[in-house]
This record gives C-alpha cells, structure tokens and sequence, in this order.
C-alpha cells in the first residue's frame, strides 16, 4: 500500500489534471474559433477598430474602444458583447453569427481567466482608467516609520515588490537637487555650506520651504516648464505669429495662482489680462490641413496638456492607437468655434455629418449647449475643472512627478490612459492637490520632502520598459535654461533681455533670452507647438555647440574676465532704436568732438535675418549748416556695422526701418538699429544696469577652485583634480579653460 502522502499528491495530480482538462483551451478551443470567424476583418495586418486576433496578447489588449476581455467577467468582457450584439451590431458583421456552442466555450474560458492555456495563471486584468477621484486610503507598511503620506505609499510599493527602500542621498547633493527644481539655480557656495552644516532634523523640509516661498525665483524657473506646454514664448519668431502670454503665466506662477483658476484662464480667457493667446492658435501660412485650424488646435492642446489626451490623429479620422474617434475631436473643438456645431471632416474631406459641442467625457456634459461663444468657453472650462473630473488633477499631478523624478506614475505623460505604476499613489497625490486648493506649491513642496524624491538617481535602462519597476528618482539632465543660467551664478557673466517697448536691457536669466543655437542644441524648443517633454540627448549638433560654439565661449570667456577682476566696461551706445519690425524710428544725433560714427544693424529675433532689408532713408550730414548727403548712401545687410568719418560734420539724421519687401510671414522680421561713437563689444549693444539675477560669488576669493567646484558640484575638488586645475590656471586663458572643463562633467550636467 503507498504512503499516505504519496497517495495525496497523486489525488492531488490527478485531480488537477481532470481540472485542468476541463478547463478551456486557448490555443485548441478559442482561437480556432476566432480565426474561423474574426481573420477577415482583424486577423494578419488587419486592424478593424485597432483591434486584432493575431496575438494572444494582442487580442486581450484589444483596440480602440478598450480591452476586449475582463479575465474572470465575462459578462463585462466587450469580445463577448460584441459577439452576442450586447453591445452594437452583432460580430462578426455580414457574416454569420457564432454558435451558442462557441459563445458558450468563449464566455466559460473568459470566467475562467482568460488563460493562454489550462496551466497558465489567469490573465491580468485590464487597466481602466476611472474618471472620477477618490482618496486612497494611506497604508501602513513595516519599512517605514514615516509619517509622509507619500513615503507610506512608497514602502508599501517596495513592500510588494519584495525590495526596501533606499536611503537619502546626502545632504549637499539633496540642496543641490532641491535648489535646481525650486529656482533652477545652484546654490551658493556659502548657502550650501550653512546647510551642510546645521544639525536641524528638519533642515530639508525647511530648505524646501524656504525655496518656494520666493515667489520671484520660484516664477523664474517654473515658466520655462509652463512656456514649453503652452507653447508661449515672448521672443522667437516663427510663421504665422503669436501672441504671448508671459504677462499673465508669470504673474500666475508668482502670485501662486490655484490651478483651478489657471486652468479656467487658459479655456475662458473673459478678463482684459487674460491669457487668450493660449486658444488662438497658429495662424499657419495658407492653405492647412482641416485638423490644424486654429479652433481645432485649440481642441488639441487643451486635451493635450490639461487631460492627457492625444487627439492630433483623431483631429483627421478616427485613431488607430487610441479609443478616441474624429467626432469627439470635433465635439471639443467646438466649444472653441464661432458655431456651436462643426461639419466633421475626415481626412480633408467634408463628411457631411455635423457635431454639437461635446465634452470627451460625456458623463459631465450639461443638459443644453449655449450659442454664444464666450458662453461656451466659459462652460468647457467648468467640465475641465469639475470636481468630478479627476483627470485634470491626475494630469498635472504626473505631469509634476515626471519633472522631478525623471520618469512619470503614467510613463507617457501625454497619455493618462497609460496604467499607472502606482495607481493609489497617483489618486493620492491628485486629491490631496484638490484638497489643498489646487496650489501648485502644496504639490511640489509634498513631493520634494518625500523620501521617493531624496533617493539616489537611477539609470533608466531604455526607452521603452514593459515591466517597470520604481527604484528612485531617474538621473536628469539639467534644462538649457539651468545649464546657461548656472554658468552665470557662478561667473557672474549674465545675457542681456529688454522687455518690450523699453530700450534699456537687463541682466536676465536665461528663458528671458530669444533662443540661441546653445540653449536650442541642449533642448529648448522654439515652441510652435505644445512640448509636453525634452529631448535632452547627446547630438552631434549639441556636441559642436558645446566644444566650438561661439555662445558658449563668449560666455565662459567674459565670465572668466569678470573673475579675475579684468572685465571692462563696454561702450555705450549713443543710438538705439529699440526692436523695430515695421514702423520706423528717427535718429538725430551731434557728432561734435566725434572722429567716426559707427551704424550697426543686429537682428533681433527675425525668422529668416538673412533675408530681412534694413533701411537707413534720408541718411545726412550737416556741415556749416548745410545737409548733404551721406557720401554713398548707407546700405547694410543684417547683422552688419559701417563706418563713416565724420570729422568736420555737426550733426547726422536718418530715418530707420525695415523695407516692406520683407515684411512676409516667413521672414517675420524684427531688427534693432545702434550708433556708436567707438568700437562696439558686439555682446553688449544694449545699455545695460549692474543689478544681475543673483550675485556672484566674490571674484577675490582666496581658492577659487574650491569655489567653482563647490558651487558647480556640491563638493570640493579631490587632490588630483586640484592639481590638474592649478597647472591649467597657470596658463593664458586658463581659468575659461578649466570653468570649460567642469562644465562638460557629466556631473555638472546632470541631476543624480
């Protein structure tokens, strides 16, 4: 007789057998079926309504209207709904319907998991994102003591994925991670060492706190990020024009406007400083494609930016990749139309069919659509900020994440659909954002105090990772805009902004700057479209910008001038005529005591400034009272600069502008004209105040490479570096060389 355990684990096997033999069969039973029935219209390439037969997973993922199959519900399940006519017209459509038999095997294998076979796990269950938002309740978890509500959430997550948590990092490379996020700046060396220093339990929420509580340096940093997703920019040229909305976003960042309320500006722009250069559009030259006129991408980018939602393929024809169809694109855009109801178009072609303003999510429109345009703004700006509408918060809230963790909750920013890494972490947060008042600061200032954010960066491994796991926050690249503003808190060589109307520049952090050829190379867009994320990689471009770009080396050159004391002030102009792109300015200047009067022509932001005709008309020159002309005219080309000997004359007067040849859309002009008495720093036209953004570091300080590295690295230079930096500074040019040196570390560029 066999042992008694024996004889159970043969029970056992056997039972399991019998088991398993009932059990559905993918492979046997189910996809038999669906080839026989399905192939013509989803089998091979063929991707009705996104969906396909070809793969097991594929089939289960489904295609634009959702999953197809809810392992263990197969009454839920659309491929069973649609098969028995439960949900739209019977499949497979025109042809014969499946048995009772095969509904029958397909409804037992889906209420069975939806294994790939007898022996197989259940299938997972679909993500379905939900609309509404409801506060997950905070876990308790045996890694952590913490009292952070994100923290909890944190160590449950590593809990469950049998790993513990990581350790802060220290507390130099905390201040530094913390000062870039906050104001995009560095620390000073002299900041970071009272920080270092204090033996405060609470020094790094306080840091935190006393970052954003400076509204200015706080404004100055974060619209960057709000420029790059409002496509705003107040200086880059491009077709069609734009109308900016640096004014009301800046003053929306410093006042710390609720998000509420900035989302409803943004869609409803009804006050006389409301921001409705968002909602206009751009303009393009001819003739364009039905799906990017101004009132569609009005649709696009609000659905883009403020929910999640790609609707730039479904502006044409439905999507392919998406759940959401043409009319729903249109159902938007016409919230933001002169009529309440738009003729579809598919793919450039009038469809006949017309659509009412609709919300995406139709389960918060209203009962009736107003006619009136401003009333329909103003409503569609209610269903974006409802309270039952949690896709807003959740956006911005993954938005957030993304931007100080390197990678976000949802991986594609741009598609809320995504399934979240953590989706009680993302409800949490977007509700307890809500909660608060919709304040962006609340929202920084509960993620950068948390542990998730003080852990050690981490490499990503790919682009495109299927099973992600959260580890800590990814390494980031600085912005341009951080890169560039950071060479100018250490050197005290800042670039020079004027703001409209006025002729007197100031020293101004970089976003204030019309792009160069190094902040573009190192990834700021020039924003002729919503960048919801940059590319930031290693090009060839960026390379030749970085080792022979004529940017950068000005500026490292003139910072290296401005700490060793040996900077010079530039000469002033005598004329200059502000930015000019049509209109005209006078110019009457004494040109007694002068030798020669320098003309200089410097673009000013002109979309194609090779193109662009400066006009210098009626140039004269009066001598013993009498004007003549000037000898041979003044003709210049932009950027150009002409001499002219002018002993023996009083006085000069000409009349400046742009010739009307060049006033086409995609030559955008916009030039400055200057005079000069002697030989103009070609960097510095404008007249210019001494106040910089934020001071340097005292030029005489007795360790200047303790200095640099310090404030660029957060920690000193080790013996072997220092060695290699006093032999360089013994050279000419040294200091540029070595500032050049550190700036290419990976360790300045990144935030780890």
């Amino acid at each position: 007789m066999l042992p008694r355990k024996l004889l159970l684990l043969v029970y056992g096997a056997l039972w399991a057998s019998v088991a398993n033999a009932e059990r559905p069969n993918f492979v046997r039973d189910i996809q038999p079926i669906l080839a026989a029935n399905c192939k013509a219209c989803h089998g091979g390439d063929k991707r009705s309504g996104g969906f396909t037969i070809r793969e097991y997973a594929e089939m289960l993922h489904g295609g634009r209207s959702g999953a197809s199959v809810i392992p263990g519900n197969a009454g839920q399940s659309l491929l069973l709904q649609r098969i028995t006519g439960e949900r739209g017209p019977v499949m497979p459509l025109g042809g014969a319907p499946l048995t009772s038999a095969n509904i029958s095997l397909i409804r037992s294998w889906i209420d069975d998991g939806a294994r790939l076979n007898p022996d197989s796990e259940a299938a997972k269950a679909p993500w379905i994102p939900k609309l509404e938002l409801t506060p997950p309740a905070i876990p308790l978890s045996r890694l952590t003591s913490s009292s952070h509500s994100v923290d909890r959430f944190i160590a449950r997550y590593f809990e469950t994925h049998g790993g513990k948590v990581p350790a802060v990092v220290s507390d130099a490379a905390f201040a530094r991670r913390a000062y870039l996020d906050a104001w995009g700046l560095l620390p000073s060396p002299a900041d970071l060492d009272a920080f270092v220093k204090s033996i405060d339990p609470n020094k790094r929420a306080q840091l935190v706190d006393r970052l954003l509580d400076d509204n200015r340096n706080y404004a100055e940093h974060w619209i960057s990020f709000w420029n790059d997703l409002l496509r705003n920019d107040g200086g880059d040229n491009y077709h069609g024009g734009r109308e900016s909305i640096t004014a009301w976003l800046y003053k929306a960042l410093e006042t710390n406007e609720p998000y509420n309320r900035f989302v409803t500006d943004l869609l409803n722009p009804a006050k006389r400083d409301s921001p409705a250069g968002f909602l206009l559009g751009v303009n393009w030259r001819g003739d364009i494609n039905a799906s990017q006129t101004p009132t569609m991408q009005a649709a696009q980018n609000s659905a883009q930016v403020l929910l999640g939602i790609n609707l730039k393929c479904n502006s044409c024809h439905d999507s392919f990749i998406s759940r959401w169809k043409l009319k729903d694109a249109y159902g938007l855009a016409a919230f933001f139309s002169a009529s309440p109801e738009m003729e579809l178009v598919r793919c450039d072609n009038p469809t006949g069919q017309y659509t009412d303003a609709s919300f995406l999510f139709p389960e918060l429109n209203p009962g009736s659509i107003p006619l009136a345009l401003d009333d329909r703004r103003a409503m569609v700006a209610k269903l974006f900020t409802d309270p039952r509408n949690g896709r807003t918060p959740r956006t911005l809230v993954n938005r957030y994440w993304q931007r100080l963790l390197g990678r976000g909750i949802v991986a594609d920013v741009d598609d809320l659909d995504g399934e979240p890494w953590s989706p009680e972490l993302l409800d949490w947060l977007a509700s307890d954002f809500v909660a608060n008042g919709h304040d962006l600061k609340h929202l920084l200032r509960t993620i950068m105090t948390s542990q998730a954010y003080q852990m050690p960066g981490v490499h990503r491994e790919g682009t495109n990772v299927k099973e992600y796991v959260f580890q800590g926050p990814e390494f980031r690249r600085i912005t341009a805009e951080e890169f560039i503003d950071a060479i100018g808190s250490i050197t005290g060589e800042w670039q020079v902004a004027t703001e409209p109307g006025k002729k007197a520049g100031r020293y101004s952090r970089d976003w204030r700057i019309n792009s160069t050829t190094l902040s573009r190379a190192l990834g700021r867009p020039i924003r002729d479209q919503v960048f919801t994320e940059r590319d930031c990689s290693a090009t060839t471009l960026q390379s030749l910008e970085l080792v022979n770009g004529s940017v950068l080396t000005n500026l490292i050159k003139q910072g290296a001038q401005r700490m060793r004391g040996e900077w010079k002030t530039p000469p002033a102009n005598i004329f200059d005529s502000g930015k000019l792109s049509s209109g005209h300015a006078t110019i009457d200047l004494d040109l007694n005591g002068l030798n020669e009067l320098r003309l200089i022509v410097a673009d000013a932001g002109s979309y194609s400034p090779e193109r662009v005709l400066p006009v210098w008309a009626n140039a004269m020159l009066e001598k013993n009272g009498e004007w003549v002309p000037v000898p041979n005219g003044v003709s210049m080309t932009v950027p150009s600069e002409k001499i002219l000997d002018v002993r023996g004359y009083s006085r000069f007067r000409a009349v400046v502008g742009v010739d009307k040849k060049s006033l086409q859309s995609d030559i955008s002009p916009t030039v400055r004209f200057f005079a000069f008495s002697e030989k103009p720093d070609w960097e510095h036209l404008v007249q210019v105040g001494p106040e910089t953004p934020v001071p340097a570091s005292p030029t005489g300080s007795a360790d200047v490479i303790s200095r640099i590295w310090i404030q660029a690295l957060g920690r000193d230079a080790t013996p072997a570096e220092r060695k290699l930096a006093i032999k360089a500074l013994a050279e000419p040019g040294g200091l540029a060389d070595l500032l050049w040196s550190v700036f290419m570390l990976p360790e300045f560029q990144f935030i780890n």
